[in-house]
Formats: structure tokens, sequence, C-alpha cells
């Protein structure tokens, strides 16, 4: 029994793990070679390091007789989301998206785009620390705007690329992989004087609940761009009870 799994997330790693533990192949589909290296090693877990278009996809569905297609993408990642359960349906192949709970209400301001958190950061006083990613600089790099922003990204060269092409000084960038607790949320906040705090509605994977609690111990305000879509699909427990459920 073999699964293809989509997603260099933690959920991701987790589950090609997990899998792998129980006899089951697994091969993993990552966009970067710095993704690849987050993977976990162990026999029956297969690496495949590139972006794949829809019909990349499609090839490599067909490469061999997967059992499902497991889709443990970021929740922001919407096109790859859409192209992964196209190509899905397209070859009658069983799709399984793991998602991540939904965070409650808040101490926090929501908004629906980083444009419209980026115009709200206008509005407020003080430095900045965006958690948003590399790839999400661009609402943030004008000037009046950028000189108040610290990025924290990850640390890869195509992530550093990113912030220098978007104009962002190296002393503002900050490379670091998490998963980061509340307790260095609160020393990086201090050591920079952040004033505000921009993060993903990223749910307990992407470290959600030690943003709040950093930035409500701090004083810091806490934007929270919420995801792009509302999905359905299993939480990484979900998927893993029904799995042990339906194994023969």
């Amino acid at each position: 029994m073999e699964v293809l799994l989509f997603g260099g997330t933690t959920e991701g790693r987790e589950l090609a793990l997990w899998l792998a533990q129980r006899d089951c192949r697994v091969t993993v589909c990552v966009a970067t070679d710095y993704g690849a290296t987050l993977l976990p090693e162990g026999e029956g877990i297969a690496v495949h390091t590139g972006r794949l278009d829809a019909a990349g996809m499609e090839e490599l569905m067909k490469s061999r007789p997967f059992c499902c297609v497991a889709d443990a993408t970021h929740p922001y990642a919407v096109q790859v989301t859409a192209q992964i359960r196209a190509c899905c349906e397209k070859l009658d192949l069983p799709y399984r998206r793991i998602v991540r709970a939904e965070e409650g209400a808040g101490d926090f301001l929501r908004c629906a785009s980083l444009t419209d958190a980026a115009k709200l950061c206008r509005e407020l006083p003080g430095n900045i620390l965006l958690t948003t990613g590399s790839k999400e600089l661009a609402p943030f790099a004008q000037p009046g705007l950028r000189e108040r922003c610290y990025p924290r990204v990850l640390p890869s060269v195509s992530s550093l690329e990113a912030c220098q092409a978007a104009g962002f000084p190296p002393k503002q960038i900050i490379a670091m992989q998490g998963p980061f607790s509340a307790e260095l949320n609160r020393a990086v906040i201090r050591q920079l004087d952040i004033s505000v705090l921009v993060t993903k509605e990223s749910g307990a994977a992407g470290g959600f609940e030690e943003k709040c609690a950093a930035a409500r111990d701090t004083g810091c305000r806490l934007i929270v761009v919420e995801r792009p879509t509302r999905e359905r699909g299993e939480t990484l427990a979900e998927f893993q009870r029904n799995w042990e459920a339906q194994r023969p």
C-alpha cells in the first residue's frame, strides 16, 4: 500500500512518519530542497522535490498504484490544493485533505488579506514583526512601511533573496526555523521593540497560540490574516483515526 502525500508542512512531516511506521510506503512531495531536508528519514519514505504543475502532478499520480492522495499542503496554498484535487478527480484517485482546526475569537485584529493587513499597519505606530512568510512581503515593502518591518522567514537562500529583493536590509531580516515558543516570541518582540505582530491563521502547527500568548504578554497588537477559504477535510488526528479504522 502506498500513499502520495503533498506537503512540506508540519502535518505532512508527521503524517509521513506515522504512515511509514505502519508499513505503508509514502512518496512525499515538497517544493524545495530546504523542505526536503526537514522530512523524516526512514524506510518506506521517498521524496519528490520540486514544484509541480497540473501535468506534473498527473504524471506522478500515474507512476505507481497509489491507494490515495493526501493533501497536507498549507491552508493558504489554495491554487496548489485546487490542482491536486482536480488531478485526483480526473484520475479517479481517492483524495483526502488534511486541514488545520480554525481559530476562534480572540483579542486580535482580523484582516481578509495581506493588503488589508499592510494598510492597517500603516495606521498603527511602532515596529512590526512579519511572520507571514517570504512570499507575502510585497504589501509591506512600500516606502514608509518597509522601514518599520522585520520579516521572520525560513533560513533558506530563496527566503533571504526574497527579502532582499523586496528591499528589506539584512539588519531587519530574521532567518529562523520554527516552531517558536511563546518565550522566544516574547524575546524577539522585546529585543526589537515590536508593537505589531502580523500572522496568518496558521493553527497549532503554525505556532498560532504561541504568537497570541507572546503578543498578549508584551502588549503587542496582533493582526491575523484570515484563511482564504473555509475548507472541508480531516484534521491529522481524524485522518489517523479513520485510517486505523479502515485498515484490513
